[in-house]
């Protein structure tokens, strides 16, 4: 007897329904037992004086009981297997003990009760304490019980996630410190120091993207600008993305290891003639010598001298940080190499028998894959160490381009669609309490600065909704000073951003710390992270603390033009205006006529606390422009508390 088909529908919905039970059996095995969040764990950092969330995962329908300092709270687990308890405010303190109890128990330990700070942005927000300027002094007073360190791991996602990657709160010492944001580092030290209370701070940034990815959805769906990228997200798979990703890199790792003519001709041999190559000091990022904008592949080269007993010991190769990988050679051979860890120092040790007395040359396959590349260490990382004895690298090297080919982005990045990060990083901390934010970003979008003056109060009211805990306060860096100083007053995309920037001010309870005094030109990453932490730490001790403390330097208040001079006045001028110049002149501003041609100006402080602007070139003024540069290098109003003054223009030309 012959079975008759059964139809395909039919077949279609066993399947969905044999599906289904699988994924309940599933969904119960993982919660089984009592699971947390990462963000909760051993050693971290409870907001102090507000309810405070705990939540989790366990088996549907059980009863979850949380016990900690004199709190006892039980619930049970909804259908899906969530919980969620809220504790009572708790005074700054600890350490606590926090037993949660369900199939399974779960004891966390050594938990402090103090203030909680996330740390956001790109690339100078998670810049490393072991790169920064003051590392080598500070890292023997790192250790300091009341700083917990959570660093949220990177990660895209399509939809907002309930949880982290795999991460944990870390105890803040040398080891712990050394990868974390430099700036955070700083910001809750000094906090730490003035309010003697505990402070927790999440590290959550990615180098090199733009804000839009860290908005959430439901905002980005406001802005009919980004109309087609969210309807896009309909249809997107990410995992199919990070294939296509994946298939793009393999092409181009093949081309950078077997296309690039210096593995071709081995230019890594000493035997190679490289008396064409051309002369770049280092270290130093690549773009401010002489190759902008370059991604792919360049070899640096240099020949150093050894005795015959160094050469016989033991030898070390230091050369510092490199971005983003290198492949290094000693007289042909390849002695070590490091892939995709820009911000991690680079040393290797020589095998035996590999050196000779005399010369000796070192050759580095250098490959970037976007935005800066190169050597961009301190001069002191940049070493041959033999016998003990250390010798400098630093200095003229031989180089030439290898491929110019940038790594594929235009698939799986951060920055291919909006809320992807806000998706992975942020909002699995939404039911943590936070005291505030502090945030470093914008040289991603210096490019279009007029949207971002609608994009940053955009981003900070959506963090505060999201997290349903009022106005906390938002802090923010202001774009360090970068690139060639002009010549002649012209326009900026970082001038337009810092003004950007200065214009999220009126969004309540927000500081801004000024920093265009303290950048690199030929660098995007300024190594002096202390002052940017301490000057964040100051807005927080006001705004946050309520502090009496001057906090901001002079901020542009109002013009008034009298006869050919322009007079300006400020808020924030402390204990008073002052030119930081040896000879008291103020440089950086700029005037214009009706025309709308900028000349640079003499500017000096009047009494008052006034500003008085002129040039011979203008008999008419109508606008005054300060430091609106990318980089305005020779920017010097100050108040007498030591704080530089915000950029600004009184036109909108």
């Amino acid at each position: 007897m012959q079975v008759p088909d059964i139809p395909s529908s039919l077949k279609t919905l066993k399947s969905l329904f044999l599906l289904f039970v699988l994924a309940l059996l599933l969904q119960t095995a993982a919660y089984a037992e009592v699971t947390l969040p990462f963000i909760i764990s051993d050693n971290m950092v409870l907001q102090r004086d507000v309810p405070v969330n705990i939540w989790g995962w366990a088996k549907p329908g059980e009863r979850i009981t949380l016990a900690m300092a004199d709190q006892k709270i039980s619930v049970k687990t909804s259908t899906s297997g969530e919980w969620k308890v809220q504790l009572k405010p708790i005074p700054a303190g600890g350490p606590f003990e926090m037993k949660i109890s369900g199939k399974n128990d779960l004891v966390l330990k050594n938990i402090l009760v103090g203030d909680v700070w996330v740390c956001g942005g790109q690339s100078n927000m998670e810049w490393p304490l072991s790169q920064s300027r003051n590392w080598m002094a500070d890292k023997s007073t790192v250790d300091n019980p009341k700083i917990r360190l959570f660093y949220v791991p990177k990660n895209m996602s399509m939809k907002p996630l309930p949880n982290t990657k795999e991460a944990r709160w870390e105890m803040c010492d040398a080891k712990t410190a050394a990868s974390f944001s430099a700036i955070g580092y700083y910001f809750g030290k000094n906090l730490v120091k003035q309010l003697d209370v505990p402070i927790g701070l999440i590290n959550s940034n990615w180098g090199g993207t733009d804000i839009e990815t860290w908005i959430s959805l439901e905002t980005m769906y406001e802005d009919k600008n980004y109309s087609a990228a969210i309807e896009k997200m309909k249809t997107v798979n990410l995992d199919e993305m990070q294939k296509e990703a994946d298939r793009k890199i393999k092409e181009w790792q093949n081309a950078i290891s077997n296309e690039d003519p210096g593995v071709v001709s081995k230019w890594y041999s000493p035997e190679f003639n490289a008396s064409g190559w051309e002369v770049m000091k280092l270290p130093q990022a690549w773009e401010g010598a002489g190759l902008p904008g370059l991604d792919g592949v360049v070899w640096f080269r240099k020949e150093f001298k050894l005795s015959a007993a160094e050469a016989a010991g033991e030898v070390i190769i230091s050369l510092g940080p490199i971005d983003d990988s290198d492949e290094c050679y000693v007289n042909g051979k390849l002695i070590g190499k490091t892939e995709n860890r820009y911000d991690f120092p680079r040393e290797y040790k020589l095998a035996s028998g590999l050196l000779k007395e005399g010369n000796n040359v070192i050759c580095i396959k250098v490959i970037d894959t976007g935005g800066g590349g190169g050597l961009w260490g301190m001069d002191n990382q940049l070493y041959v160490e033999a016998d003990g004895d250390k010798r400098s690298l630093a200095g003229d090297w031989f180089y030439k381009v290898g491929l110019n080919l940038p790594a594929p982005r235009d698939v799986s990045s951060p920055n291919s669609l909006p809320s992807l990060l806000y998706n992975g990083m942020i909002n699995p901390l939404i039911q943590y309490p936070i005291k505030g934010v502090i945030w470093y970003q914008g040289e991603n979008n210096a490019g279009n600065y007029m949207k971002y003056r609608e994009l940053f109060p955009a981003m900070i009211r959506d963090w505060r909704n999201k997290w349903k805990t009022g106005d906390f306060t938002f802090l923010f860096v202001q774009l360090a000073n970068y690139m060639e100083p002009p010549q002649v007053p012209q326009q900026s995309s970082w001038a337009g951003l810092r003004e950007a920037q200065t214009m999220t001010l009126s969004v309540p309870k927000t500081g801004m710390a000024v920093i265009i005094d303290i950048g690199e030109a030929k660098d995007i990453h300024p190594r002096n992270k202390d002052d940017v932490g301490y000057r964040l730490s100051l807005a927080a001790l006001k705004i946050a603390y309520g502090k009496d403390l001057v906090y901001s330097g002079p901020v542009f208040k109002s013009m008034e033009i009298s006869g050919d001079k322009a007079v300006l006045e400020f808020d924030h001028v402390g204990s008073g205006l002052m030119a930081k110049d040896r000879y008291g002149y103020l440089k950086a501003f700029s005037i214009a006529g009706a025309d709308g041609k900028f000349v640079w100006a003499i500017a000096s402080v009047a009494p008052g606390n006034k500003v008085v602007v002129s040039s011979d070139a203008v008999k008419n003024p109508v606008a005054v422009r300060y430091a609106w540069a990318d980089n305005p290098e020779d920017a010097n109003l100050y108040n007498a508390e030591g704080l530089p003054a915000s950029p600004f223009r009184t036109d909108d030309w």
